[in-house]
Parts: structure tokens; sequence; C-alpha cells
């Protein structure tokens, strides 16, 4: 173990508090009494190294917003002589010798630090040495080599400029390859010309004010070669270059970063809506069951011929109206419930064609661009015949002086890379559904809110405002991603991407509608909402059932053991206080083997679904159901029970 009796004044350039602590402690043990300081950006970095003298300098190898080849320079720039030592995890050892080709004195592992103290007292015995030894015009020297060594190298795009005329005096290779201009043009260019003219003169106002050698980091808009606006964050350091006053800047590009906030707060407030509307829906749900279903009742009871018959239908047909609205608020939810089939997207834009035709006119010229060797998807075909229609629909009022209109379909692979920049998309082979029109487009501040329910840009009057939020809660619950990219006068395109499979298209179920069928048999109805147990219970009982109630779960368990008889069926709402449809049906069935069961909700719950789709051995009825549906789906699941015994 070494001693060292004397003071040893350290400069951790480190984020992690675990590993400075590592650092220190090891130090210790090494026989050094120490005085540090942790930093861990270029601004503190550079306070540091003025505030004080320092006999050595450990640096991590890479931080979030700073590096060690960056700290490396600036040492290098205030002239220093300051053993510099690279202490990482990560690096490799061709950016080790790099490193010590730029200056660096040593580099070590994390993992193996048995070297520091050796290499501490060698750096330090050397850098003794070195200022013994080195003239001023050594010094001078070597510190220009190395700055021009660093300024080069560094992955940060970096350049020099005049603060009286503004003029680039130097850049380096980093910003010549990101902004684009080549070295000529940027010699002959000011740093006004990189920003917008109302940026350019909020700068000249900066620059007026500078009464710093460092100035805070900033995030600006600068323009490259091609025209693109980056946003950067730029730190300046005032510095002599060659007797001139002039300034060093870094920009750091956080144009993707600032992207990716972007995709998340809006997808947080996607997800925020979502569960307003979803318990908004599931409340409604229960009020249009009852109004829709007592409305069934009257129908059958009223004559056609009286004069409350037509004001009857009035009403069932308004609430036929609402229940749809909500279906929409819980598509975009992603609280519906799917019958996921394997499909070709193909298939499903060639059986909507001549439907979409008609609903487009004349006067717009549509046309399919479809990949031949398409893959499958698996989704529910209802929702995505509902996808199509509403893009094509939402195209066509764009347009209502025409244009054209072009669904395309492609294989798309979504890379790694291109998961990583956009929030929530999973890297694999996918199926494209692209719909493209000429029409208005749409500005920024549109394209934010286009999937909230009820935003619309139409007249009051002409549509909703939910079909793009169904669109939006169909694409997520059937694990696919959906982006639009649109300018205003110049259209818009919707992409729609749903996971591919490989799997065989699957058969259309043959459904035919029976009738509705009366019964005998018993029927254990729990329902938490009394108006809608009332309802069931009625129309149930008309139909010739008998017809046992429950406001929930301890309820109905009592109640079985107190009824005589057998109980043949157990309709279940799923999401009750207490205890839901799920748990109760399970303790039904230990106790009663053989009882059939049927669920019903408003919408989807993790108790008989998963991920919006159905258990394969769950029976369920979709609220607000019709009574012929509720009574017609009793008598079936009746019916399959008896079979199965």
């Amino acid at each position: 173990m070494l001693v060292n009796d004397s003071l040893l004044k350290v400069l951790l350039v480190e984020d992690s508090d675990r590993d400075a602590a590592l650092l220190t402690r090891h130090l210790t043990k090494c026989g050094y009494e120490l005085d540090s300081l942790r930093v861990e950006n270029d601004e503190d970095f550079t306070r540091a190294l003025r505030s004080r003298e320092w006999d050595v300098i450990l640096s991590d190898y890479s931080l979030p917003a700073f590096n060690a080849l960056s700290a490396l320079f600036l040492l290098t720039a205030s002239e220093l002589d300051i053993p510099f030592i690279i202490i990482s995890g990560t690096i490799g050892e061709d950016v080790a010798v790099e490193a010590m080709r730029l200056g660096a004195s040593d580099y070590l592992m994390k993992d193996n630090l048995a070297r520091l103290g050796p290499a501490i007292e060698r750096e330090l015995e050397e850098a003794r040495n070195r200022r013994a030894k080195r003239t001023a015009e050594d010094s001078v020297h070597a510190s220009e080599q190395r700055y021009r060594l660093l300024f080069e190298s560094n992955p940060i795009p970096m350049w020099v400029y005049d603060l009286e005329t503004l003029r680039f005096l130097e850049v380096n290779d980093a910003a010549v390859s990101h902004y684009g201009y080549t070295r000529d043009e940027f010699a002959s260019m000011k740093i006004t010309d990189i920003r917008s003219t109302e940026h350019a003169e909020e700068l000249l106002k900066e620059i007026k004010l500078i009464d710093s050698p460092l100035s805070a980091t900033k995030v600006w808009k600068h323009r490259k070669a091609d025209g693109r606006e980056i946003a950067v964050e730029v730190t300046a350091h005032s510095i002599d270059f060659n007797g001139r006053a002039a300034r060093l800047v870094l920009s750091n590009d956080v144009s993707e970063r600032q992207s990716l906030e972007l995709q998340l707060r809006q997808s947080q407030k996607m997800e925020a809506i979502g569960v307003l509307a979803g318990g908004i829906a599931h409340d409604f749900n229960n009020l249009l069951t009852v109004i829709n279903g007592y409305s069934d009742l009257l129908l059958r009871t009223v004559a056609s011929d009286s004069a409350f018959w037509s004001n009857i239908r009035d009403i069932r047909e308004a609430g036929e109206r609402a229940a749809s609205l909500t279906r929409q608020l819980l598509a975009f939810s992603r609280k519906q419930v799917l019958e996921p089939r394997v499909l070709d997207m193909n298939l499903v834009v060639a059986d909507l064609e001549k439907m979409l035709s008609r609903i487009i006119g004349e006067n717009i010229d549509f046309r399919t661009i479809t990949d031949e060797d398409l893959c499958n998807i698996s989704a529910d075909p209802g929702q995505v015949e509902q996808i199509v229609m509403n893009l094509v629909v939402n195209a066509r009022d764009a347009m209502p002086g025409g244009g054209k209109l072009t669904i395309e379909t492609h294989n798309v692979d979504l890379t790694e890379e291109y998961a990583r920049r956009h929030i929530a998309v999973n890297p694999g082979k996918y199926v494209m559904l692209a719909v493209t029109d000429t029409g208005f487009g749409m500005d920024e501040v549109t394209k934010q809110r286009i999937f909230e329910p009820f935003f619309s840009t139409k007249e009051i009057g002409h549509g909703t405002g939910l079909g793009l939020s169904m669109v939006y809660g169909i694409v997520k619950q059937s694990g696919g991603n959906i982006w639009v990219y649109s300018e205003p006068g110049r259209g818009t395109t919707f992409k729609v991407y749903l996971p591919a499979v490989d799997a065989e298209v699957s058969v259309a179920p043959n459904h035919v509608d029976q009738p509705v069928l009366s019964g005998t048999e018993t029927v254990l109805l729990v329902e938490d909402e009394d108006l809608v147990r009332k309802l069931a219970k009625d129309v149930l009982e008309l139909f010739g059932y008998r017809v046992l109630t429950a406001s929930g779960g301890p309820e109905a368990l009592a109640l079985c053991e107190e009824v005589d008889g057998k109980i043949d069926l157990l309709l279940t709402d799923v999401v009750m206080p207490e205890m839901s449809g799920r748990v109760l049906a399970d303790l039904m069935l230990e106790r009663f083997p053989h009882i059939a069961v049927l669920f019903m909700s408003g919408y989807t719950d993790n108790a008989i679904v998963h991920q919006g789709v159905i258990d394969a051995d769950a029976h369920f009825v979709q609220k607000p159901f019709q009574t012929d549906a509720l009574v017609r789906k009793v008598r079936e699941v009746l019916d399959s029970s008896e079979r199965g015994r």
C-alpha cells in the first residue's frame, strides 16, 4: 500500500455518486489524505479549474452532457499542467490509445483500480519534472498542439468566431460533418448566417451583453446546409485566438431528444384522456342499456298504430346513436372487446374498394397500390375496416374541390434505430397501410390534437370529432402504431403499422341470426347497477326465465346457499365493487361445476380479457345490449352448456 503524507487535491469528473465514492475510498486506502471536488459538466469543470490548484484530474470517459475529451480540451486550453487520468467502465483499447495520444496521462478500468495509486504517484512526479524543466515557449507550443488535436478530434461540433466581426475563424471536423457546410463555406460566413432572422437578432443582443468568460448553456435553432433546422444546446467560452478576442462554441444537437420528449408528453396526454373517456363511456353504457332496453320492451308492448309508438322508436334510435358514440370512446380508450382473426390487408382493402369509390365521389382520383407479397396481420376485421373507412372519409373531407387519394400497403421493417426515435414502437416486421390525400394539410398545432376525442377542424354539424380518435385507439389496442405527415396546402399521409404474423388467413365465421327463444331455466343475475339489473330481470322474465338477482358477488354467493333447486346460468357484470365477475364465476364453478356463465360489461377488463381479446372459454355480451341480443345469447350459452355435459 502506498503511503503519502501530503494532501492530494483531486478534481473528479464523474456523474455517479457511487463511482466517485469508490474512487475516494480507494485513494484513502492508498494512504492519501484527500481534498476533492466532483463536477459533471463543462461549466462546473471550467469554474473548478480557475478556482484553485489541483494535483490530479480523474475523469470518467462519457457523461450525459460532457465527456473526457471535452474536459481534456478545456484543460489544454487553460494552459494548466495537471495530470489527467481517464477511469472508465466501458472505454475500449482503441479509444484509450487515442485519448493518450491527445494528452491523457493514463487510463484505468473502474473494475481494476490496483494501478491507480502508482499511476498518480508517477504522474505527480512527472508533472513536477515537467514544470521544473519546461520553458515558457515549450509550454505554449505544447498547449497549441494539444488544443489543435482536441479541437479537431472532438465528436461535438465546435467552432471559434471573432467577437468583433462574428465571422467563423475555425471549425472542427464534427461541425463540418454535422452541419453540411464545407470549411471554405464556413470561412465565408458569420455565425448569424446559420440562424433564422429572428434568432439572429436575439443572438446579436446577447453578444452585446456578454460579461462573463463562460456563457450559460442555452438552446438555439441552427440551420444546416440543406435548409433543415435543428435544436442545439450551445455553450460558449471567451478565448484569445491569435491575438483576437474570440469565442469558442460547443454545439450539441438535441433535436432527437426534444422530439422524444414531445412524443412522450403527447403519449401521456392521450393516455390520460383515454382513461377519462373510458370511464365516461362505461357510465353512459349503463344508462344507455336501461334507456334502449326499456325502449325495446315498450316497442314490443305498444301497438304500432299508437300515437306513442313513433315517439318510443325515436327514443330508441337516439339511444342507439348515443351507444355508437360510447363505442367510439371505448375504441379510443382501448377498452373495446376485440375478436381478432388472421387477415390479409389487401383483401380488406379490395372488399371495401367499391363502397369507398361511392363514398369518395367522382371529383377525386382514387387509386390503390398494394404489395403483392404482403404479410398477414392479426386483428379484428370489423375494426380494421373502421380504420380504412375513417381515414378515407377524413381524406375526402380534406379535398372538397377534388384531388388525389391513394391507399397503399407495404411490408416494412421497423429497425431498432427507428424504435429508438419513436415512443412506444417495438422493432420488427409490420404491415403498413398508408392513406394519402392532396388536400388542405395541417399545421403542427393541429397535428398535435387530431387524435383527441371531439377535436375537429370541420364545421359544426359535420362529424363528431371521434373518427380519428377511434382509429388511434383501435391501432394501439391491436399492438400497432399510427403516424401522420402533413404540411399546410400539401396534403396529408396517415401511416398505420400493424404487426405482421406468420399464419394463414382465418376463415370468417358464418354468423346466422337465431330466432329469439324463450326458456324456463333459472338465471342468477349479478349486477351492481340497480337500473341495469332491473332491466335484465324484466327482459329475461318476459321470455319465461326464472331470475334471481344480486347486487354483487358476496350477495350472490349467500343467495346460492338459500335457493331451492338448480341454478342453470350465472349472468354477471365484469367490473363490480368488492368482487369481480371473474372471481365470482370461479367460486360458483367450484360449488356448481355444471353452471353456465355469461359475462356482460360496458368495457374490457383483465378479468375476462387480455389486451382487449376475450378469453377463449368466456362468453360475453357487450353493453349496451339489445334485449333480443341478450336473450339470444342467454339461450345460446345454456344450449352449449347442455350439449357439453
